[in-house]
């Protein structure tokens, strides 16, 4: 008799294991980072090049300045909302936000982890999306109001027609005005998006009158929303000194705020690339040698971007993993 075949419906497959989506977000920033460097490779070697001839006391200067941003950030994250935030979350927060920000259009990257941290928190996301609003609008404010500032102290800082060519303005206003004919044409046409946008905004002005009741939120609004710009151009000052950039540090910073103000129109990750051609345009209207300014630009991205971009995705992947975003 022919021996009968084994039933091999009965022998137990092995399980395929598989790898939840959300190990898969925490690697993604590093993989990220990865591309981006990659393919900034050029930039980082010049960069890490200008850094050796430099002099240490001032980097590290710039290095502590840097650290510092991330904390202004944080004040002006707590004073848009009304509820307590987590310090140490907080703060952990703004520094993976500062990964995300470089890996995604200016701001949409910081937004989205931010967004997500408040949800998180409980705070609803009508809300949450008001509080953003603030947040934006507190640190616009503050920018241009601290270039604002340092201009009328110092309007010697800037040859303002090396800066904006002649020709530029009209073609600038122009677009300018385009913009706002689309906007309104629009919201004019399409019933839903009024409505929303009104919802918003009515959202957005009460929690700006909580904001603004308690004395504490209003001043780590406002205060943090100032100080971020103010850290940020020290630290590019610093950044100068250490590399002899014949620019005094006020000029610099007045050269800073004017080049972050104008590339905040262009939607690129981090603002790498446009942040550099910007600045290095600044300090030369500024009056600084052309050769010495790259140099202190290379180094100064190096330090603000490029150092904490590696840890800053650690921790934008570790946030993930334990559910803080």
């Amino acid at each position: 008799m022919p021996t009968p075949c084994p039933d091999v419906t009965a022998v137990p497959l092995p399980e395929r294991r598989r790898v939840p989506l959300r190990q898969i977000l925490c690697l993604l920033p590093l993989l990220l980072v990865t591309a981006v460097a990659v393919q900034h490779r050029s930039v980082l070697a010049e960069g890490f090049g200008h850094l050796r001839t430099a002099e240490w006391p001032w980097l590290l200067a710039a290095a502590c300045a840097t650290c510092l941003t991330w904390v202004a950030a944080s004040f002006t994250r707590q004073g848009a909302v009304m509820e307590r935030l987590p310090r140490r979350r907080l703060l952990a927060t703004q520094f993976a936000a500062g990964a995300a920000n470089h890996l995604l259009p200016t701001g949409l990257g910081a937004s989205a982890v931010n967004l997500r941290f408040m949800t998180m928190c409980g705070v609803p996301l009508a809300r949450s999306s008001a509080a953003l609003a603030l947040y934006l609008l507190a640190e616009s404010v503050g920018r241009v109001g601290l270039l604002a500032v340092l201009l009328i102290a110092f309007p010697d800082a800037l040859r303002l027609g090396t800066l904006l060519p002649d020709d530029a303005l009209g073609p600038l206003l122009l677009a300018l005005a385009v913009v706002a004919v689309v906007a309104v044409t629009v919201l004019t046409l399409v019933r839903r998006l009024r409505t929303a946008l009104c919802s918003f905004l009515r959202t957005a002005l009460c929690e700006a009158r909580s904001v603004h009741t308690r004395p504490s939120r209003a001043l780590a609004l406002w205060g943090g929303s100032l100080a971020f710009p103010a850290l940020q151009a020290t630290g590019l000052a610093a950044v100068g000194q250490a590399l002899g950039l014949p620019v005094p540090p006020a000029h610099m910073a007045v050269a800073y705020l004017a080049a972050t103000v104008a590339v905040a129109l262009v939607p690129t990750p981090g603002g790498i690339g446009s942040v550099e051609a910007a600045l290095i345009v600044a300090l030369v209207a500024a009056g600084g040698p052309a050769a010495v300014a790259t140099a202190v630009v290379l180094a100064y991205r190096i330090i603000t971007v490029w150092v904490p971009l590696v840890p800053g995705a650690l921790t934008l992947g570790a946030l993930v993993r334990w559910k803080v975003i």
